[in-house]
């Protein structure tokens, strides 16, 4: 189970990828009409409802997102059925359908059915879509139906699935719905401290991959919350103040804090190994500065120190609390990095963007003492603090050798009979294997990659960086 929720998790890295667009568009957008978010400029307006085009259809994406990520050998053939599914199950249960087969008002619907086009639905039918491809992309049907042989077959079969998944979502939808709304009032019953309990659940939850789960319930339209869309439209429900609350606490934390954590665990690195440690810690600071993609850092001490992962994780929900106490909000479309802070500064529900420098230096200077006392006081192995080896080949980065580094990854891994399934994500290689007992970590880090997570005995993750598609190419072609 925890490595299909991982899968899921993966596959949502491709509907969010596209995100950045519409952050871009609205920024522009806001900043040349801030006030009238389009009444006062045509060119204003155009590129806002360019923005929410991709915004409002963030559940489509999701659907056709999941549905290709999870499908063996990721064909269109399955985007399209996670297509179906969505609008099967969108139709079936809107708020006019049912109204029509209770026989009444529509105004008498549970407001569940309300808000069936929504993120989880979108993966619902993501799931239902690539399933079906997977199961049924080489059925062989009689001469006389072979033409809905094969591919042909599954967008039907996932039709009548969907019909199948509308009737069970008709009694268990409402229910759903119900808990998530109560889970979203108690936290936002909280204030201060709910914000504060999410944040930190959403860097906990990061190993396994379940934090996607979380942040379609506080940042989408799933339980009527929808930071993030609210944040940047001003719809109707954006409160100024308050609207943002579940995205501003990142800011420190990625701008500031983890980067200023590296330079801890630079500074606490053995001097023969400062360098090797410096480019890795450097390339992932600069990521999650700018772009907001932790991943190269936190994986580069997430298994090698777990506790300190859980500070990490502490003090971003120490975070988010005090950006929820301060007038400060800030959102993103992508991650709270340097390029959606600039963006942010004329969304509609921005309040003192420039507050976020003050905040973000002392989070820096708290996360540097902070991880720095931990990592000397229980002697934890950073990067550049592993015990010592003899020597070894290293790939030379400079060059971006993404050629010898996918040849040492594959030795690592077994050789090419070894893997089963190859894959990538934002920054990790995801690879099935056949015999786990052949793949050498050892090996795979002579690459000079960030990390090697082995969720399961079949699965292998090597965390590569941003770059991780070109190193992926390569291996591809080796294969």
């Amino acid at each position: 189970m925890m490595k299909y929720l991982q899968k899921i998790g993966k596959s949502l890295m491709l509907p969010v990828a596209v995100l950045p667009a519409a952050g871009i568009l609205y920024g522009i957008g806001y900043w040349l009409d801030p006030t009238g978010w389009g009444a006062n400029s045509v060119v204003s307006a155009f590129l806002i409802k360019a923005a929410s085009a991709i915004i409002d259809q963030i559940p489509i994406l999701f659907a056709i997102g999941v549905s290709v990520g999870m499908a063996k050998d990721h064909d269109g053939t399955s985007a399209l059925s996670g297509l179906v599914s969505f609008l099967m199950i969108t139709t079936l249960l809107s708020t006019g359908a049912v109204a029509m087969y209770r026989g009444v008002d529509t105004s008498e619907v549970p407001a569940a059915f309300g808000k069936i086009s929504n993120a989880f639905i979108g993966i619902l039918a993501g799931i239902i879509g690539s399933s079906c491809y997977n199961r049924f992309k080489d059925t062989k049907l009689p001469d006389w139906l072979a033409f809905f042989s094969g591919k042909r077959c599954v967008a039907i079969v996932t039709a009548c699935c969907s019909v199948l998944a509308s009737i069970v979502l008709y009694f268990v939808w409402p229910l759903i719905f119900a808990g998530l709304v109560a889970f979203g009032k108690a936290i936002l019953g909280l204030g201060a401290i709910g914000s504060g309990i999410y944040a930190m659940l959403n860097r906990a939850l990061i190993p396994l991959g379940l934090h996607h789960a979380l942040n379609a319930v506080f940042w989408f339209d799933t339980a009527n919350i929808n930071d993030l869309g609210l944040f940047w439209s001003g719809a109707d429900g954006a409160v100024k103040g308050v609207t943002g609350q579940y995205m501003t606490g990142f800011f420190p934390v990625m701008m500031f804090g983890l980067p200023a954590g590296a330079l801890a665990m630079y500074h606490t690195a053995k001097d023969s190994k400062k360098k090797a440690a410096a480019s890795l810690l450097l390339a992932g600071s600069l990521a999650s500065f700018f772009t907001g993609i932790t991943e190269p850092l936190e994986f580069a001490f997430m298994f090698m120190a777990p506790g300190l992962y859980l500070v990490h994780a502490v003090l971003t929900g120490i975070s988010a609390v005090i950006c929820t106490l301060l007038p400060l909000r800030l959102g993103f479309n992508f991650s709270a990095g340097f390029v959606d802070y600039i963006l942010s500064f004329k969304a509609p529900m921005a309040v003192n963007p420039l507050l976020l420098i003050p905040v973000g230096l002392v989070f820096a200077v708290i996360y540097y003492f902070v991880f720095r006392f931990v990592i000397i006081k229980w002697d934890l192995k950073t990067p550049g603090r592993e015990d010592d080896e003899e020597d070894e080949e290293k790939i030379e980065l400079a060059n971006d050798d993404f050629t010898g580094m996918a040849k040492l990854v594959l030795e690592g891994l077994g050789g090419k009979d070894n893997i089963k399934e190859l894959d990538y994500c934002a920054t990790r290689l995801r690879l099935e294997i056949n015999d786990y007992t052949q793949v050498d970590e050892k090996k795979i880090k002579q690459a000079g990659v960030a990390g090697v997570v082995r969720p399961s005995k079949s699965n292998v993750q090597v965390i590569v960086g941003p770059k991780v598609q070109f190193v992926h190419d390569e291996l591809k072609k080796m294969l």
